[in-house]
């Protein structure tokens, strides 16, 4: 079902049409729709507990049903790239004709603006890189690291892993970093809320990678349907989750970047030292974190801490007066 909730609340938030749509795991149309509707009916953010999801959609849509996405014949975008090359030829001669070619086999078509959209997104998926620009405080992307630090039991001598939580605001590129005995569900909403804490605000938007604690694949992997306690987090803090695209490391590209930087200032700093305990262990952590952040840029001036404090800080969204609490 629609998210309709979900969607005005986001709205709210001030988030693009584009981003709600990844977040909500729905079309741009569909929220193109849904958000039209809500202003024809004067609704917006917050609604009334009694406004559910079932509810809204019989009061937004009253007498219409959803056709699914499968009966719309999508463009053949191989012939549309090749096409595109070729002098005085534009996706508005390619849609007249594509629309002739619905007509001849009796398919239904998409509109010229969803057809520019599946191009376009198509085209993306394609390149072998894409810059992202992100606005200061706009978005954090979060992710654990694949490296493993180590705390050494005192009774038995044994070894232990400690996992590496890692959350970077993209635009600075200013980190933060945790160290946990397991990468579980507490672990995860727990080093959200000891991160957001170091930050000192909210960023507008979130992203994680596909892990459990973050993503349910019940579907399969193109189906991600983000964890309803995670999105319960989330609408605590007044921020949107738009999951990181299954084997699409540019839609993480600073998360990813970081943890080769983290695990060279941090984790290979750490390797001659042994710690006893994970309070221990997130000490040096947390002092190497420091180091890092403060170290000037070698390309630009200033450094992470610099551009965070002086362009990011001041523009993230105020703390709620609680954090958030995990309850079983």
């Amino acid at each position: 079902m629609t998210k309709y909730r979900e969607i005005i609340r986001l709205s709210g938030l001030g988030l693009s049409q584009t981003n709600i749509a990844l977040s909500c795991n729905a079309s741009k149309t569909t929220v193109n729709k849904v958000l039209k509707a809500a202003r024809e009916q004067n609704l917006s953010w917050p609604l009334d507990p009694k406004l559910t999801d079932p509810v809204l959609g019989r009061l937004l849509f009253p007498d219409s049903k959803a056709k699914p996405a499968t009966s719309k014949r999508m463009p053949d975008y191989e012939h549309i790239r090749k096409e595109l090359h070729r002098d005085g030829v534009n996706k508005k001669l390619l849609w007249t004709e594509y629309l002739e070619e619905c007509r001849l086999a009796g398919d239904d078509p998409l509109m010229y603006s969803q057809f520019c959209y599946y191009i376009q997104q198509n085209e993306q998926k394609r390149r072998a890189t894409m810059h992202i620009n992100r606005k200061p405080a706009e978005q954090v992307e979060v992710d654990w690291a694949g490296d493993l630090a180590h705390i050494i039991d005192q009774d038995t001598s044994e070894t232990m892993d400690a996992h590496i939580f890692v959350g970077v605001m993209t635009y600075s590129q200013y980190p933060y970093v945790e160290a946990f005995m397991d990468e579980k569900q507490p672990s995860w909403i727990t080093a959200h809320v000891h991160m957001y804490e170091y930050f000192g605000g909210i960023a507008r938007i979130l992203v994680p990678d596909n892990c459990r604690t973050a993503v349910d694949h019940n579907k399969g992997w193109k189906d991600q349907r983000i964890n309803a306690v995670y999105q319960e987090m989330a609408k605590h803090y007044g921020t949107a989750i738009i999951p990181a695209r299954v084997r699409a490391p540019k839609d993480k590209p600073n998360a990813e970047g970081s943890v080769g930087n983290i695990y060279t200032w941090i984790t290979v700093a750490l390797r001659n030292e042994q710690f006893f305990s994970l309070s221990e262990l997130n000490r040096a952590i947390q002092q190497k974190l420091e180091d890092f952040t403060h170290r000037p840029f070698q390309k630009k001036e200033g450094s992470r801490y610099d551009i965070f404090r002086d362009e990011e800080l001041p523009l993230l969204a105020s703390l709620p007066a609680t954090p958030y609490e995990l309850a079983e």
